[in-house]
């Protein structure tokens, strides 16, 4: 590959961008191109402009570019620190706007990063082809790959050779010149229809409301909810008139209480049809999407997506990955008929003459989790203030592993809802900067999700590289009178996303690509999920949940009824992920010639799960961003339920020990948390747990009948090609 040439291409998107380049002087110095002069080398965000982006991205590829030329033109014999660790230290400009800009892009996304993001995407997916489709660049690698056993490398060194060979062969680095061009427009192609995607969704969930006149069709709806509807209408010119919107805290909370059930209907079919018609239509985007993944994967030599996907990680192929989802399935379904059961009787016994729907679902569950548990997540609602949760996660990580948050109220901050904390380990040594961003805006992506802007490691003089980390919410927003209060739901989110921070800052790994969450997919959610298990343990609610009014600790009578509903509506819970993830790994089995019905292919994958008509997917094909707003979950939807059976297990040892047990909780942090992807994530495990994990815990965790009925599912992809496991760091951790 003639790379000077090809770095040509870079340099078009100066020249594309007229306007946003004209919209600066031109006289300032671009904060990207210095060392950030802030606390922990926060990036300087006050200072950043759009035209920075541009510059930083063209000079930052200018820059990898000259780093891959050294690596594959070194004239020395290929070996770790020449090769594999200069990869690791290569495209430093590149890295460091990358992180700003795909945090922002996500978080606070403006017309004008739009138009750079059309732009940009592109010309970095080339960058990246060029890199793993280099053939210098991957003989290196082969050379030191078959002399693997006789370069006395340590552990992670050699699993960093193996996840270079593997990540090198999948990405096309044994295919012809003709097919590397080919593949180069399929990924080209794949990154411009996942741009759209994530348009189309973006803008589908802004526009969209539900006006509501009259107050009294709102009976049973929260004042808080309600008063946020009255702000949210005057914001979009409907002063006086009460607006919801598709944004979980304006949804669910009209789904679980508003007694006016054609209200909960039109929100339901308003979010069940997300993105499905008109101009932000995503139908003819996933076809799209299906064919290229596809096309993509028979060039490599798969027999299919899923198979290319799931050989990669701890499953290994999309039959191991649908053989969990079964066993789990029968006793999913047992317990959703009861739940359904329990709703119906309710429903009968009031008179109301109609058959459970789904957008009755959330609505009649708390109505029979206040029947026979005396509970009323309203009443909940004032002791789970959000500052409060905020402090259970930081206790929660203090009693585990003795560090303290500190808040930096003075440090850069990309939006001035974000929070800014200095994260210290016992012996008082900075350990990494954490910030939280936890209400919707119209400019931020639906969802909840962790990321970095910066990576732990350790720099070539043997300096310990500290992270910053952030945690993004769409939690319920304050009002004008009432703070925000959270639900269980969102408790539960807080803590868990919080787990995918502490998994990068307390990082120890000693290279770039191997750090904090940067492991197998079917492994990356066991930090996030175990840390679930906390937030509703009676020792630590009565350190947080405070009411916010009165200070008053929760009292032991709504903690003893948490208890005992702890596992009610879990057949739900279960069967919306199950129900997701099968679709998910369908998709990834296709090989479509041409277009699909997407409503029809949903529904047969629904008569093939014989699934309840009551529950329906807990995202349609549209809006599914985590498969087809990227490829970071695609065919890996499935890891959510793979990794509850590894936190479950996990949280046993907790619980035989005592859940803030010293040991148990620093064998925690050091086989996992510090681990990152240095050692092969079932070694780490067990090393931790002391054997290999069942999924007895998580059937108990959600009360199942493990003797239920077993439902005999089809399962395709019985063959997987037996590869080296490749290790991908994901850019965003859901």
């Amino acid at each position: 590959m003639n790379l000077k040439k090809r770095a040509g291409c870079a340099f078009l998107l100066l020249a594309s961008l007229p306007a946003i380049q004209a919209a600066t002087t031109g006289t300032e110095t671009n904060p990207f191109f210095a060392p950030y002069n802030t606390p922990y080398e926060i990036p300087p965000f006050d200072k950043i402009k759009p035209v920075h982006y541009i510059e930083a991205y063209d000079e930052g590829l200018k820059e990898a570019r000259q780093d891959l030329d050294r690596i594959v033109n070194n004239p020395e014999a290929p070996t770790f620190e020449n090769t594999i660790l200069a990869m690791d230290k290569m495209g430093t400009l590149l890295e460091r706007v990358s992180r700003v800009f795909n945090s922002l892009t996500q978080t606070d996304m403006t017309p004008e990063l739009s138009e750079i993001n059309d732009k940009i995407t592109p010309i970095v997916s080339a960058y990246h082809d060029e890199i793993s489709m280099n053939p210098k660049l991957f003989e290196r690698i082969k050379t030191i790959y078959d002399n693997l056993d006789n370069l006395n490398l340590d552990p992670d060194q050699r699993r960093m050779v193996e996840s270079s060979y593997s990540r090198f062969t999948r990405n096309g680095a044994l295919l012809s010149p003709n097919d590397k061009e080919t593949l180069k427009a399929l990924n080209n192609k794949l990154s411009e229809l996942y741009l759209k995607f994530n348009k189309n969704l973006l803008a589908a969930t802004n526009e969209f409301e539900l006006i509501v006149e009259d107050e009294n069709e709102l009976s049973g709806i929260p004042e808080a909810t309600k008063k946020a509807a009255l702000e949210t209408g005057k914001k979009r010119g409907y002063d006086g008139k009460y607006v919801f919107t598709l944004h979980a805290p304006s949804r669910l909370p009209l789904l679980k209480n508003a007694d006016n059930r054609n209200l909960r209907e039109k929100m339901y079919r308003g979010y069940s049809s997300l993105a499905s018609s008109g101009q932000y239509d995503n139908r003819p985007v996933i076809n799209e999407i299906l064919k290229t993944r596809a096309a993509k994967a028979k060039l490599l030599g798969y027999p299919d997506y899923a198979t290319y996907m799931t050989e990669r990680v701890m499953a290994g192929s999309p039959a191991e990955a649908q053989k969990l989802m079964q066993q789990m399935w029968g006793p999913t379904v047992q317990k959703v008929k009861e739940e359904v059961a329990e709703m119906q009787q309710i429903v009968d016994r009031d008179g109301l003459g109609f058959k459970i729907e789904p957008w009755d679902y959330y609505y009649y569950s708390d109505k029979v989790r206040k029947e026979k548990y005396d509970i009323d997540e309203n009443q909940l609602r004032p002791y789970f203030q959000i500052d409060s949760v905020r402090n259970g996660i930081f206790t929660m990580a203090n009693r585990l592993y003795g560090v303290t948050f500190t808040e930096i109220p003075d440090a850069p901050k990309y939006n001035p809802e974000v929070k800014v904390y200095d994260m210290r380990d016992a012996n008082g040594e900075h350990v990494a900067v954490f910030m939280t961003d936890y209400h919707p805006r119209a400019s931020k992506r639906q969802g909840a999700w962790a990321s970095k802007f910066k990576a732990s490691y350790i720099d070539e003089n043997g300096n310990d590289i500290r992270p910053i980390n952030y945690n993004v919410g769409n939690f319920t927003a304050p009002s004008a009178d009432v703070p925000s209060q959270l639900s269980l739901d969102e408790v539960e989110t807080m803590f868990h996303e919080f787990g995918h921070g502490l998994h990068g800052m307390l990082s120890r790994a000693r290279y770039k690509s191997q750090s904090g969450t940067s492991v197998d997919r079917d492994f990356v959610e066991l930090p996030s999920q175990i840390h679930e298990h906390w937030a509703f343990e009676p020792e630590l609610l009565k350190t947080y949940a405070h009411h916010y009014q009165t200070g008053e600790v929760i009292p032991d009578e709504l903690i003893e009824k948490l208890e005992a509903s702890s596992t009610h509506g879990s057949g739900f819970h279960l069967a919306e992920r199950i129900t997701a993830a099968w679709l998910d790994m369908q998709y990834g089995l296709l090989n479509p010639e041409g277009d699909i019905d997407i409503e029809a292919f949903e529904q047969q994958v629904v008569n093939d799960l014989g699934a309840p008509s009551e529950v329906e997917y807990r995202y349609h094909s549209p809006y599914f961003k985590h498969i087809f707003g990227g490829e970071g979950y695609a065919a890996g939807y499935y890891t959510y339920m793979w990794a509850e059976v590894l936190d479950c297990d996990g949280f046993e040892l907790f619980e035989q020990n005592g859940i803030f047990d010293k040991e148990t909780a620093d064998s925690l942090r050091e086989n996992i948390l510090e681990k990152g992807g240095s050692e092969d994530p079932m070694t780490l495990f067990v090393r931790f747990r002391g054997q290999k994990p069942t999924p007895d815990a998580l059937m108990k965790k959600y009360g199942l009948d493990p003797n239920a009925p077993k439902i005999n599912l089809k399962i395709n992809g019985e063959k997987a090609i037996p590869k080296k496991t490749t290790k991908i760091s994901p850019k965003i951790i859901e």
